[in-house]
């Protein structure tokens, strides 16, 4: 065993070592990658991180110590009604404007849980294939029946996977269900009503502070108006939390008005909102790390560190993987990988399987932000992309990213990550497939 594991150290050094002495600086693609990968890695941690992963993190804390165990395994347990599970499962996207990475710390909590696999699974594809703006997005810019293909695709997808994978895994659901069964249902500490709202209030912030420009050109409408407005409802929604800061979890006054008055000043004092946004993460640590009239205030975000600790690395090898091999696409923005665009536009036209699995398969590993995959799928369109490949990208790639992928495996292990990863592609496939020889 000793002298495996030697080996395997000195395989990597020799990987490593190999790398650095053929690395082919000269290579005009190779420099192209080289600054693509970090002006995507540039661009994740200025858009993205705080903005979405921050209120992310949070939320999954608030689901691992104010939800009761028994009020996830109500809904999402191996023993709760199969109707519900799924249905509330597949829906749950529409509340939810994340992307493939920002679900991640939402399935892990609720996961850690005991959610049954085939719900968990469910909820872990649905948050961010059933966004409703991107939806809407699509529908104007790709067209109707594209919009329309996309949402039921979205929930169609959420179920029969989240049931393959309940069923292949069933000797260990039955486990679970056991296990469960003998639980004692402890009284909640608290109404649900509060715990949702103080949940729900934390999610508005995390929608509204990520709501995007509704479409090039839009100047008018009730999806434009909140665009313009973003800030200010963020800010109503802020001091919604400090009321459930106050009233529900207890915490002392003085210290959340404090705390909002030093927010609100660095928003006066600077353009930026990422300066609030970290201010107010930073006092919502401080006043619940000292708090002490209630242990779970400070398990809150002791269990919100660690859920970052879990997942920011593994994101971050993710992006730069990404990066460095299909380019970094963003806005206005387009910079080369390692893999040439004319490989990636040449493979995806008509509506051949071939196309549709290539478009599925190159979804699944690129990592989309919350509505970008829209502009991407219209510039690839507009060079020849075919209509179901456009749609098996749209179903795989807002779901799934390598960055995604690596913090699946480091929750429910290799092997079902694989299963996951191959169900989406191959019912993206045949989805494309259908929809091409529709329309």
């Amino acid at each position: 065993m000793e002298l495996k594991k030697e080996l395997k150290i000195l395989f990597w050094i020799v990987v490593v070592f190999l790398g650095a002495f053929y690395m082919p600086l000269e290579s005009a693609r190779f420099q192209d990658a080289i600054a693509a990968t970090l002006d995507l890695t540039r661009w994740y941690a200025q858009e993205h991180v705080i903005l979405c992963l921050l209120p992310a993190f949070f939320i999954a804390g608030v689901i691992s110590v104010f939800v009761s165990q028994a009020a996830v395994l109500k809904y999402f347990g191996a023993n709760a009604k199969k109707w519900l599970a799924y249905t509330v499962a597949s829906v749950s996207g529409t509340i939810l404007a994340v992307c493939s990475c920002t679900i991640l710390p939402l399935f892990s909590s609720i996961h850690k849980r005991g959610a049954g696999l085939g719900p968990a699974v469910a909820f872990l594809y649905s948050g961010p294939a059933i966004n409703i703006l991107a939806i809407i997005l699509t529908a104007r810019i790709l067209g109707f029946e594209m919009g329309v293909a996309r949402v039921i695709g979205a929930v169609v997808f959420a179920i029969v996977i989240g049931l393959v994978m309940s069923f292949i895994y069933r000797k260990e659901e039955k486990l679970k269900k056991e296990e469960q069964m003998n639980i004692p249902e402890v009284p909640e500490k608290r109404p649900m009503w509060q715990t949702s709202f103080h949940f729900f209030t934390l999610v508005l912030i995390l929608v509204f502070a990520n709501w995007g420009q509704p479409g090039e050109g839009v100047t008018e409408g009730p999806w434009y108006w909140i665009w313009v407005n973003k800030w200010n409802l963020t800010a109503i929604f802020s001091l919604m939390l400090m009321y459930s800061l106050i009233y529900i979890l207890k915490i002392k006054w003085q210290w959340v008005v404090v705390g909002g008055i030093i927010t609100a000043a660095s928003g006066f004092l600077t353009s930026s909102p990422l300066v609030p946004m970290i201010v107010g993460v930073a006092v919502l640590s401080i006043i619940t790390l000292l708090d002490k009239q209630d242990d779970e205030n400070r398990e809150w975000t002791l269990a919100t560190w660690d859920f970052a600790k879990q997942i920011m690395p593994m994101l971050a090898i993710g992006v730069v993987i990404a990066g460095f091999l299909l380019g970094s696409t963003y806005d206005d923005v387009s910079m080369p990988g390692i893999i040439p665009d004319q490989w990636v536009s040449s493979l995806v036209g008509g509506n051949s399987i071939w196309a549709n699995l290539f478009a599925s398969v190159l979804g699944a590993f690129m990592y989309f932000a919350t509505l970008t995959e829209v502009p991407i799928l219209q510039g690839l369109m507009a060079s020849g992309m075919g209509k179901g490949p456009a749609l098996a990208l749209l179903l795989a790639g807002p779901s799934l990213s390598l960055p995604n992928m690596l913090v699946i495996r480091s929750v429910m292990g290799t092997q079902k990550t694989l299963l996951f990863v191959v169900l989406v592609v191959i019912m993206a496939t045949i989805s494309g497939l259908i929809f091409g020889s529709m329309f």
